[in-house]
């Protein structure tokens, strides 16, 4: 059995050290470590599709969470499948421990768990994105129906931040789009992106990782 792991942040601004150090008990070769600086929209991602090609039956697939994998119900649960029945590897998602089917092989009842468990994280997944879309979607009507700009704030963070950061978070912007976007200088807007980053997280109440890294 060879053990790889996938990994993914949505821009080359963050950071993928909470994964890998996630992954450090494993000890997987760095060779066997993808990573891709995508947004989890879709799989059409370099990194994840040479992974693909290599993974063979018996082998291990780690991922630190769910929705390191992806966000679109119906596709994390195709790619599941692809993954598991088609190519006979099996998976491992170090935050939820029902997620592993290196423990449920030849258990009718716990491929039965592990199938319900991943069509509810996969569901939430989906919902998380789409919920944060809405929130984009209501804050810039908001914004146009009090005829406010974008534009610097000294002090604060200008008019739209929040929603300029929903858009990056969603892989819709770069942080150096959304930076200039606002006119505020990359370091600072990443600074505060990061910071709005985590906010999020505690307030959403995720169930996968704790904060997006």
């Amino acid at each position: 059995m060879a053990y790889y792991a996938y990994v993914r942040v949505s821009t080359r601004e963050q950071n993928i050290d909470r994964q890998l150090i996630a992954l450090k008990p494993y000890k997987i070769p760095k060779r066997n470590i993808y990573c891709d600086y995508q947004s989890g929209k879709d799989f059409n991602r370099p990194a994840y599709q040479r992974l693909l090609k290599r993974l063979k039956p018996g082998d291990c697939l780690i991922v630190k969470s769910i929705d390191r994998l992806g966000r679109n119900y119906k596709d994390i649960l195709f790619e599941w499948q692809r993954i598991t029945k088609e190519i006979g590897s099996d998976i491992l998602v170090l935050d939820m421990d029902l997620l592993d089917t290196r423990e449920k092989k030849g258990s009718l009842t716990g491929m039965l768990i592990a199938d319900m468990v991943l069509q509810i994280m996969a569901y939430f997944a989906q919902t998380e994105r789409e919920s944060i879309r809405q929130r984009q979607a209501e804050g810039i009507a908001a914004a146009k129906a009090k005829g406010k700009h974008i534009g610097r704030n000294p002090i604060s963070n200008p008019e739209g931040f929040e929603t300029v950061c929903a858009l990056c978070y969603g892989g819709e912007l770069t942080t150096r789009e959304a930076a200039k976007l606002l006119s505020m200088s990359h370091t600072t807007f990443y600074r505060r992106f990061i910071a709005w980053e985590e906010n999020l997280s505690v307030s959403e109440g995720r169930l996968s990782e704790t904060a997006l890294i």
